[in-house]
């Protein structure tokens, strides 16, 4: 029998990835399609590559990087953890160097100024960083290692579903975000997930040993 935990968390990280996942859908639909060209969506149809990347291998990087934390699925399948972890290092680092050239060359939106661009330029290149240091530790057989950067990894590429909540609610209850306003939610998401990431990290490891061992 699987146990709750290799139900409930990837459930729960797929939930939390609806709207980053359907935004890039739309997008890509919206290129597709051949949707009419706005000052909003300029810069896509100038320049699409970059956002076709990004919004394919976040999307992959979510939906299969979910079934990593279900901890019976690795034990039962350690081959396909390995397998599809070397998938996921692959996107997650397309995704964030997509991401990283989109913040750099796109023309800015009014709502986007320097404070939100040096955000995103230090989690977009700490995302990378994060997933190679994951590799090397693997390689180095160095399992807890590999874990806490890949989880930290993991954190910030759910960064944009945390932002889809933090923004969503703040636009819900006081109206349009100006600039400060959106980069303080913004890096105030990474963050917090970060500090989950670190709480996964850190629980004792008696707790994380008896995740998944209800038959």
């Amino acid at each position: 029998m699987k146990s709750r935990s290799d139900k409930l968390i990837p459930a729960a990280i797929i939930l939390f990835s609806v709207v980053p996942v359907l935004g890039g859908a739309l997008r890509l639909a919206e290129l597709g399609g051949g949707a009419e060209i706005t000052p909003d969506n300029a810069r896509f149809f100038a320049s699409p590559v970059p956002v076709v990347l990004h919004a394919v291998t976040v999307t992959v990087y979510s939906l299969l990087g979910a079934f990593q934390f279900a901890p019976g699925f690795r034990r039962r399948r350690p081959s396909w953890h390995r397998q599809s972890g070397r998938i996921l290092v692959l996107c997650g680092l397309v995704g964030a160097l997509s991401g990283l050239w989109m913040t750099v060359f796109y023309p800015k939106p009014a709502d986007v100024g320097p404070l939100l661009t040096g955000i995103r330029l230090v989690f977009g290149t700490a995302w990378a960083v994060f997933l190679v240091l994951g590799f090397l530790a693997i390689c180095r057989r160095d399992v807890r290692t590999h874990r806490a950067w890949m989880v930290r990894a993991f954190a910030i590429g759910l960064g944009a579903g945390t932002q889809a909540v933090l923004l969503g609610s703040w636009i819900a209850a006081t109206g349009p975000l100006d600039q400060f306003t959106k980069a303080v939610l913004m890096l105030a998401a990474w963050v917090l997930n970060l500090a989950a990431a670190e709480w996964i990290i850190r629980r004792p490891a008696s707790t994380r040993l008896t995740q998944g061992a209800t038959r």
